[in-house]
């Protein structure tokens, strides 16, 4: 890789491990329906991709329960739910050793950005990226597609040698691979994350690491 290029790192099973928080969040959610998410197969289901779309999917909820169930989910998860996590190993010397490089590095998550932002600042890391791209509480934007748009656009912004072209995006799950290659950039993929080095591949990513070390000594 070049120094010019840009790096777009998902958040949840990628930099950090976020299942703990997520897990007892969804039960909150959902005691009020009676549901009980069985195992954490069941739990990693909704980590990665919108709560919109996940709640549809595998609950068959209409919009006003979708949109109830997000509201007493985020009644925990912005003051308790979001600090418990940790980050996965290795990741705070790469993001060093690309930030010695020159790499620029940015967020882009489908979680909440301001979740990201608490997230960042609980492991002292938000002064290390240069940008964090997340989620709106609206739902305005929300997709991986969209949250990657709107990273665009504040490149463009900040960046005048800003290109698609110079641009990776590190993902855990096929969620991460697929908005890549629709927004028209390479996905690599980490392993050790909520998804499968084979859902990322068949989803199109271009690499799959099983460590942050085997990512650092190919990408730099």
């Amino acid at each position: 890789m070049k120094k010019d290029k840009f790096i777009f790192w998902d958040m949840d099973g990628t930099m950090a491990n976020t299942y703990e928080g997520v897990k007892k969040c969804l039960e909150y959610a959902l005691e009020p329906y009676g549901i009980h998410l069985e195992g954490e197969q069941e739990i990693r289901k909704f980590i990665g991709p919108p709560f919109r779309l996940s709640f549809r999917k595998y609950l068959g909820f209409e919009e006003n329960q979708i949109e109830e169930a997000i509201a007493r989910y985020r009644e925990r998860y912005i003051p308790t739910g979001v600090y418990e996590c940790e980050l996965f190993e290795g990741i705070r010397e790469t993001i060093q050793a690309f930030q010695e490089a020159g790499y620029i590095q940015v967020i882009t998550s489908s979680k909440p950005e301001a979740q990201c932002r608490q997230i960042l600042e609980k492991f002292n890391l938000i002064s290390e990226l240069d940008e964090v791209v997340g989620a709106s509480h609206d739902g305005k934007i929300d997709t991986k597609m969209q949250v990657l748009r709107e990273a665009f656009r504040r490149m463009e912004q900040q960046y005048a040698d800003f290109s698609k072209e110079k641009t990776v995006l590190l993902g855990d799950t096929h969620y991460d691979a697929d908005g890549a290659k629709e927004a028209g950039i390479d996905c690599i993929g980490v392993s050790y994350g909520f998804g499968t080095a084979e859902e990322l591949l068949s989803a199109g990513a271009v690499a799959v690491y099983d460590d942050q070390k085997i990512l650092r000594e190919a990408l730099l």
